[in-house]
């Protein structure tokens, strides 16, 4: 099995949380919704997704051009 070398703490440096790993029910449905390793390889995480379409979006507005116009 994995290790983790970051484990996630919500809110981190908050006393008296824990990882959401800890709660029972958010672990076995964790559980059920595992990727397979093939999957964890060849499909990028949804949130890595979301962050190369914002770039992707913000790269095309920074290099739209348009034409320069004569001050009135």
């Amino acid at each position: 099995m994995r290790r983790n070398r970051h484990p996630g703490r919500h809110r981190l440096g908050t006393p008296g949380l824990v990882h959401c790993l800890q709660h029972r029910q958010v672990a076995m449905a964790l559980e059920d919704h595992r990727r397979s390793w093939w999957s964890a390889i060849t499909v990028p995480a949804k949130h890595s997704l979301a962050g190369l379409r914002r770039r992707a979006v913000a790269a095309a507005t920074e290099k739209a051009w348009a034409p320069a116009t004569a001050p009135t």
